[in-house]
């Protein structure tokens, strides 16, 4: 079966770091806990972070795109289809460690975004929302949120939720169904992709756990028990992560055509 390659786009030209003023980085470790070694599925002719990879380089305000992973495995990997990519420390707790690590190499990078390793569909035009809306908000971080879809269960914790004010700011996380919902009104899922200001990045990692980061397992509450702002953007895009083997199978469902070959990434 083809693999589309022969439509793919013409990658993003690389500047030097320097010059990188909007950064986007993709955390990808080998062994996740519920899929191992996903990063590297290939079963459509691509690796899974290499989807991300060229979802997130079509992003109009983005100067860079980085794979940031803990496995020289998958730093060959991604050098064989040609996705600049950078080995990190083993021992970082969390994928905005990593990021943060591999901001450092771009000084010049005021605004650095995180984008999932397991978002092989993430749309650009989401990612370029998010930059604008943190550059246009007194904001530390943006991230995006969108309204569960039929079929889909609030309850499961793997789900989770994000009460947002009227203002567009993150009120809390959680993995529970909030709001709860006695009268009329609607439950939002968190898409974990967030837009950094360059200072918030560094100051977020030099704050320690915080109580309800550890009850919830949830890192972004740490920074609104720090008293900082958090913008939730709107998006109406049905793109979901890979987190199961389930997940995956979906994907390759949506990804095939109806002669047996696989989508473009542009589709």
């Amino acid at each position: 079966m083809g693999s589309g390659r022969e439509n793919e786009p013409s990658r993003r030209r690389p500047i030097p770091p320097e010059e990188v003023r909007r950064l986007a980085v993709i955390p990808a470790r080998l062994d996740s806990t519920r899929l191992p070694r996903k990063a590297l599925l290939r079963e459509t002719g691509r690796y899974l972070f290499e989807h991300v990879a060229e979802r997130a380089s079509r992003a109009r305000s983005l100067d860079a795109v980085v794979l940031a992973t803990d496995a020289e495995e998958i730093v060959r990997a991604a050098r064989s289809v040609g996705v600049e990519a950078r080995l990190t420390s083993p021992a970082h707790p969390s994928g905005t460690d990593r990021v943060g690590e591999v901001a450092q190499a771009y000084p010049g990078a005021r605004v650095v975004v995180n984008v999932q390793g397991d978002e092989p569909e993430v749309e650009p035009g989401d990612l370029d929302r998010l930059v604008e809306a943190l550059e246009a908000s007194g904001a530390d971080a943006a991230t995006l949120a969108t309204p569960f879809r039929d079929g889909e269960d609030p309850g499961l914790p793997d789900a989770v939720k994000v009460v947002r004010a009227a203002d567009g700011r993150a009120l809390y996380f959680s993995r529970a169904p909030v709001p709860f919902l006695r009268g009329r009104g609607e439950r939002l899922r968190h898409v974990g992709i967030y837009a950094f200001r360059r200072e918030a990045l560094e100051a977020f990692l030099a704050l320690p756990p915080s109580p309800l980061e550890e009850a919830e397992g949830l890192e972004q509450l740490r920074w609104l028990e720090a008293g900082r702002r958090i913008e939730v953007v709107l998006t109406d895009s049905p793109a979901r992560g890979i987190d199961t083997r389930e997940d995956y199978d979906r994907f390759l469902a949506r990804q095939r055509t109806g002669d047996g070959t696989w989508r473009s990434t542009s589709s």
